[in-house]
């Protein structure tokens, strides 16, 4: 006898929005369990997201979008320079506006903590979603079900279980799942900042010798700072009292948006890229960081997340309305098949563009200005880019073009 449909086992943001679309779709007959031992709820988090227009359409469309839209920056244009931290002045190489269909904007951004408390509130309460503080460890599967064992003793049984458990997923390795690892020689630095004069909505990425120092806009004259550092450098700007952290990122921020002073705290973590070798096993799957990690460089690591919802959630759906089990076998390959090249592309671009872009060398910076130059010329081009980084491209899930599933 199973005592949920489907397990999603990690309370983070593809989890709870996942539980939340699956609950949407199968009403008072769901049976879905959440688990989360509380560490994501309970944790702040310094950053933001850049969220695609898709993803956006998908929050929208689950009931999500609506208890965060005030505190949603809409990213007018993206700035892009390359130049050395000493060079008095960084020339705009690229310079493109967002806008997908009819102006919508194809990037917004949104303090992580606002998000989560969204979604966790658009949780609360609703039918057929049981929030379980418990934490997977392993699971066993066979033709009726699968049992999920958790840390305190317990088990569960279900049709289907889904990973949504991070980086060091417990039950990606329970499954038996393999990753292709790369560490990076690089931390990643967040914090906000509040700025003098107006952002106007742009967000600018200035591509320096430690890596990539993203500013993106907040509702007021705030920034998210994203700022990637050589790890040796990021370990010494970090031990600096906050006067001296402040002198360091204005150096690499620029005098654009006038005087800075912090306006939140900062977080750091090292940087490592992972791909799952697979993304499903009998009556599994993964999803989210679970499924690969990716340099921070174009801020999609949530986007490709809440692609695997929107992909498993058509594939799962469709499944069930022809008679077939949740953990059906062809439902769930037809989930990795969509999502496995893009998942392992993404994870081979960003990590190309941040060895290409992450060096000192002047000839190699005048080969990347002359190619920049070259985008910034072609606006087809450009259009075709905004639209990749919108999730709009290919085979676009239902959820990511704003359409409701149903039963």
């Amino acid at each position: 006898m199973r005592d949920h449909d489907v397990v999603i086992a990690g309370g983070g943001l593809t989890g709870l929005v996942l539980a939340r679309t699956l609950a949407g779709v199968f009403g008072r007959d769901a049976r879905i369990a959440l688990l989360d031992a509380g560490g994501a709820a309970g944790r702040a988090d310094p950053r933001s997201y850049a969220l695609s227009a898709g993803s956006r359409r998908l929050l929208e469309a689950v009931g999500i979008w609506s208890a965060v839209a005030g505190e949603a920056q809409p990213v007018s244009g993206i700035d892009i320079t390359d130049s050395s931290l000493t060079d008095a002045i960084r020339p705009i190489l690229l310079s493109y506006d967002t806008a997908v269909a009819e102006g919508e904007p194809g990037m917004w951004i949104v303090p992580a903590d606002a998000l989560q408390r969204a979604a966790m509130a658009a949780l609360a309460g609703v039918a057929g979603v049981t929030q379980i503080s418990a934490t997977a460890t392993g699971l066993a599967a066979d033709a009726s079900g699968v049992a999920v064992q958790l840390a305190d003793g317990r088990s569960l049984n279900a049709g289907l279980v889904v990973a949504c458990d991070g980086r060091n997923s417990p039950l990606r390795t329970a499954a038996g799942i393999k990753t292709v690892d790369w560490r990076y020689e690089q931390t990643g630095i967040v914090t906000t900042v509040r700025h003098e004069r107006p952002h106007g909505g742009h967000a600018v990425q200035h591509f320096l010798p430690g890596g990539p120092f993203a500013i993106l806009p907040l509702t007021g004259n705030r920034a998210c700072v994203t700022w990637t550092e050589e790890a040796g450098e990021a370990a010494r700007i970090l031990a600096l009292d906050d006067a001296g952290f402040l002198s360091e990122l204005e150096k690499r921020f620029g005098h654009r948006l006038g005087a800075l002073e912090l306006a939140g705290p900062r977080g750091s973590w090292p940087l490592a890229m992972h791909l799952a070798r697979e993304l499903i096993a009998p009556r599994f799957a993964l999803a989210g960081d679970a499924a690969r990690g990716v340099h921070p460089i174009a801020g999609q690591g949530l986007n490709l997340g809440l692609r695997d919802v929107a992909a498993l959630s058509e594939c799962l759906v469709d499944a069930v309305r022809v008679g077939l089990d949740v953990g059906d076998a062809t439902a769930l390959e037809r989930y990795a098949r969509w999502r496995r090249f893009d998942g392992a592309a993404s994870a081979a671009a960003f990590s190309a563009l941040n060895a290409l872009f992450s060096q000192d060398n002047a000839l190699l910076r005048s080969v990347r200005d002359a190619g920049l130059g070259i985008v910034d010329r072609m606006p087809g081009l450009k259009r075709a880019l905004v639209g990749e980084a919108a999730g709009l491209t290919g085979e676009v899930p239902k959820l990511l073009k704003g359409e409701a599933l149903a039963i």
